[in-house]
């Protein structure tokens, strides 16, 4: 059981399954959101209890998908296709240990102009 929460410890969640490797993604939505890139793992939407709900926000980002983050704090928490069955989870709201590692960076070519990325790691531009 993988757990973690906002700033403020107003959201609290808990994820139920093995962690999928983490993806640092550079587009700029992320990047203005969360000031800098944005690093997440992705899960099923059932195997994610949320406690504190009520204290979450979603941002409608586009017309794809939803951002959510605390209504207190401010924290960006999760990421989420209006169709789908799974969310992506804030790494750095996780409670360590995490057990897994940073696996690719997408969106690169949106990537701030202020960084390089010299971690070896896969790429994708899109």
């Amino acid at each position: 059981m993988t757990t973690g929460s906002c700033l403020c410890g107003a959201v609290r969640f808990a994820i139920d399954i093995e962690l999928r490797p983490a993806v640092a993604c550079h587009c700029s939505q992320c990047r203005k959101q969360s000031g800098h890139f944005w690093v997440s793992t992705e899960v099923e939407r059932d195997r994610l209890t949320i406690e504190g709900e009520d204290q979450l926000t979603w941002y409608r980002a586009s017309a794809k998908v939803r951002r959510g983050f605390c209504k207190v704090c401010g924290s960006f928490l999760f990421w989420e296709p209006l169709r789908g069955k799974r969310v992506a989870v804030a790494m750095g709201a996780l409670d360590s240990p995490t057990e897994t590692q940073l696996a690719q960076h997408i969106f690169t070519a949106d990537k701030g102009d202020y960084y390089e990325i010299h971690d070896g790691l896969p790429q994708n531009r899109q």
